[in-house]
C-alpha cells in the first residue's frame, strides 16, 4: 500500500459526470489535483488542465481496445501474474496493429 501523501499533487483525471462539488472535494482531501471540466450549467466555472484531460480520452480508447480481447474481458485467469501478462500481450498486439497502420 502506499504510503499517505504518496500522491499528493497527482492529476486525478475524472469524466465530466464526476464534477460535483463533492467528489472534487474528496479527491482533494486525498491531495489529488482533479482534472475535470465543469459543467457548462455551472455559474461559477473554475479552470482546468485542458490538455491533461486530452489524455483521458486516449486512456478510454486503450481500456475500450482491451475489451476486445474476450481474455481481458471474462479475466478466467486464476493468478494475477498471469492476468497482467495477458494484458501485456494484448496491449503489445495493440501496439503493433497502431505502428503497422502507420507505416
Amino acid at each position: 500500500m502506499a504510503a499517505p501523501g504518496a500522491f499528493m499533487g497527482a492529476h486525478l483525471l475524472m469524466d465530466r459526470a464526476y464534477e460535483g462539488d463533492s467528489t472534487r472535494l474528496l479527491a482533494e482531501s486525498f491531495g489529488l489535483t482533479p482534472v475535470v471540466p465543469p459543467k457548462r450549467n455551472r455559474t461559477d466555472p473554475w479552470d482546468y488542465d485542458r490538455q491533461a484531460h486530452k489524455g483521458r480520452n486516449m486512456v478510454e480508447r486503450v481500456f475500450n481496445r482491451m475489451k476486445h480481447h474476450r481474455k481481458a474481458a471474462t479475466r478466467y485467469d486464476r493468478l494475477d501474474e498471469t492476468f497482467l501478462a495477458n494484458l501485456q500481450l494484448i496491449l503489445i498486439t495493440i501496439q503493433l496493429k497502431n505502428t503497422s497502420k502507420t507505416n
